[in-house]
């Protein structure tokens, strides 16, 4: 049975305020040429369909428009909540989606209940675990303690109950969205910690033939049997380095595993450029990146003046700027905290100035600091601490 493995489209995202819509619509088509053209029997999607619990009116005609075509072509569709996702608000509609053969699993209970799908060698058991909050399924689940990894343990023993009732040689594939030890994360994964250690160890799966695993947005091969899709598109800068790709997975009459990379289009490439801005400007070497989306860190001592406007000539597309002045003698490598010490208001002031911009401020600059402060202690002797404060 041929699987295309996907995962964490975050259908309504924006990167750097910039639309990815048309980006996920252009993938959603990319999604569906590929299950025609290359034969799939069917498509496994893990988590974070949306970006978050209450998605955007055009991010959910793009979700339809993506369910209408996968049903049209009559080939399954299994799909499960992630971390971003309201499970709720997804599996509306599941039970008359399903007849569609689009199999919603996000209810935590389901997870030992598998969508049975057949080939010319048999059965195939899809057992979808929904992002289990382990504050909210242990007692469900029955383990004393609030951990990811004893409720995807409970999560995987009904699993393989079932699994064990099925006719031997059934196959099986679970989906699971979960960060399991051994992956790389990026910025743009929200933080799932809360309720316990994160990480989960990949034997919790021990048992099927194939995980299809959503989450971390970089495709990653924990084992050969254990893999990440990672998100079609990229999500922060983070990424920059990450092949944005899905998984067309062959399942052997033995339950063994083949595997390979589909690429996904990607809008533009992502590039990282550090160095004064000066240099940035004119260093010719960076020319392949004036049509990508930048992120520029500047290590100017100083700031420089109208630096956006600046990259933006030779790099249009640029999107975050950062600010890292490298160390000189006016900025010693004592902390900002321990520079303060001893020192009055005016100077304080005057080191803020230099700990923000790389150099202090001038003469005039002076002259406006120090009129600020003292029409602030003027007011504050005339109206009172409580004026002030007010």
């Amino acid at each position: 049975m041929r699987l295309l493995h996907t995962s964490d489209w975050h259908l309504g995202r924006a990167f750097h305020r910039v639309s990815m819509l048309d980006a996920q619509a252009a993938f959603i088509g990319h999604l569906v040429d590929t299950v025609r053209e290359r034969g799939v029997d069917a498509v496994v999607v893990s988590g974070d369909v949306y970006d978050r619990a209450v998605p955007p009116l055009a991010a959910v005609e793009l979700y339809d428009d993506a369910l209408h075509r996968l049903a049209d072509l009559g080939v399954p569709t299994v799909m499960i909540s992630g971390n971003h996702d309201s499970a709720r608000r997804l599996g509306v509609g599941a039970g008359l989606i399903d007849r569609a053969g689009i199999h919603l699993r996000t209810e935590p209970n389901r997870c030992g209940d598998p969508v049975v799908l057949a080939d010319d060698h048999g059965e195939v058991a899809f057992y979808g675990l929904p992002y289990l909050e382990p504050a909210l399924v242990k007692d469900m689940f029955g383990v004393a303690k609030a951990g990811h990894e004893h409720v995807l343990a409970a999560a995987m023993e009904r699993v393989r109950a079932d699994l064990a009732e099925r006719p031997a040689g059934t196959r099986s594939v679970v989906l699971a969205h979960a960060f399991v030890t051994g992956g790389a994360p990026s910025d743009s994964e929200r933080d799932i910690t809360v309720g316990g250690v994160a990480a989960v160890p990949s034997g919790v799966f021990d048992g099927v033939d194939y995980v299809a695993l959503g989450h971390l947005h970089g495709s990653q091969v924990i084992s050969e049997r254990v893999r990440y899709s990672g998100s079609p598109l990229p999500y922060s800068f983070s990424e920059a380095d990450h092949r944005k790709s899905m998984w067309l997975i062959d399942l052997d009459a033995d339950g063994a595993v083949s595997a390979e990379r589909i690429d996904c289009p990607v809008p533009r490439p992502l590039a990282r450029v550090r160095g004064d801005l000066d240099d940035l400007l004119a260093d010719p070497d960076l020319a392949g990146h004036e049509e990508s989306w930048v992120e520029a860190t500047l290590t100017d001592a100083v700031r420089p003046d109208d630096p956006m406007a600046r990259l933006t000539d030779r790099f249009p597309h640029t999107l975050s700027l950062l600010f890292e002045p490298r160390r000189t003698e006016t900025r010693p490598d004592a902390s900002y905290a321990e520079r303060l010490k001893g020192r009055d208001d005016h100077e304080i002031a005057e080191d803020f100035v230099t700990h923000v911009r790389g150099a202090g401020p001038d003469d005039d600059e002076r002259v406006v600091l120090r009129a600020a402060f003292d029409a602030v202690r003027t007011d504050f002797f005339r109206n009172g601490t409580r004026e002030v404060a007010r």
